[in-house]
């Protein structure tokens, strides 16, 4: 099953794609590491945001999202962008995706009682996918 993981950060959706097959993963090969809201935040714009996201998903047969949550207060609260970007996420209709949010709480547990299969540098990701590399990860762990 292909999971994409999500750290949503200012206007942009950092996406990294990880496949279990047979108890073994594996990073589908994909050129989009991120996904753009253009500076207006318009409507038309939200729209865009979410059309692209569903062709990215469809075209890599996602059966799964996972964010990573943001805190809607605090020392790491997630700007009010960042939450547009969340439900445009979760509003997309067509598709037969699951998505759901990891607090940061379950993917600390997670990390906790399953460690990362390899250290993250030698996946071959860029360093800014981290986040949803660690998402795409628990997302296949936690039911």
């Amino acid at each position: 099953m292909v999971i994409c993981g999500v750290e949503l950060s200012g206007s942009d959706a950092v996406v990294c794609l990880l496949n279990l097959d047979a108890g073994q993963f594996t990073l589908p090969e994909s050129k989009v590491r991120k996904l753009l809201l253009k500076k207006n935040h318009t409507r038309e714009d939200l729209q865009q945001f979410q059309a692209s996201f569903a062709e990215f998903v469809a075209e890599h047969g996602v059966k799964k999202v996972a964010i990573k949550e943001r805190m809607p207060k605090g020392k790491f609260a997630g700007g009010a962008i960042s939450f547009k970007l969340e439900a445009a996420i979760q509003l997309m209709s067509g598709l037969d995706v699951e998505v759901s949010l990891l607090p940061p709480a379950l993917i600390k547990s997670t990390l906790a009682a399953n460690p990362l299969p390899i250290p993250f540098a030698e996946t071959g990701l860029k360093v800014f996918q981290e986040t949803a590399f660690i998402a795409a990860y628990v997302g296949h762990l936690a039911k």
